[in-house]
């Protein structure tokens, strides 16, 4: 089959634009949380290893915090500053890990709202600031399939 015949369908031959992707309508994954240890001990891998660029994020929660770009999302490495915060605690019961996963959202408040209409449990009632210096709010894991979930304003 020549490239005139080939049929609109075929791939291989066809000159036309991809299609644009839509912008999301609802949450898109705006960081990971990891646990560790050691910062120093454990930057590297995700900074020399895989190339991930560093993003200046303030320290938050009783946590040191380092954030590396991974696509349109972060990676946020976690040290506690003491074994009392959460991130020390977690550290202390589970050892290091993934602690969390933030979802950015189109309007928190409104989010916020139909959590409660679902019966998912809230650590904070109300947004409180994050380390990017966004409305956070989290989300009980009892609620979430065993997963500490994050949301913030898009």
């Amino acid at each position: 089959m020549t490239k005139a015949q080939a049929s609109p369908n075929d791939a291989r031959s066809s000159s036309a634009e991809p299609p644009e992707s839509p912008e999301p309508a609802g949450a898109v994954i705006a960081h990971i949380g990891i646990a560790v240890r050691s910062l120093d001990a454990s930057v590297s891998f995700y900074r020399d290893v895989l190339g991930l660029p560093e993003v200046p994020l303030d320290d938050a929660d009783g946590a040191k915090i380092v954030g590396l770009a991974a696509g349109q999302s972060l990676v946020e490495l976690l040290e506690a500053e003491s074994g009392e915060s959460p991130i020390g605690k977690f550290v202390a019961k589970r050892g290091p890990g993934i602690h969390h996963v933030c979802f950015a959202v189109p309007n928190l408040d409104t989010t916020l709202a139909r959590c409660r209409q679902f019966g998912i449990r809230l650590i904070d009632d109300t947004p409180r600031l994050g380390a990017e210096g966004k409305p956070i709010a989290f989300l009980h894991p009892s609620s979430t399939s065993g997963v500490l979930v994050e949301l913030t304003q898009a």
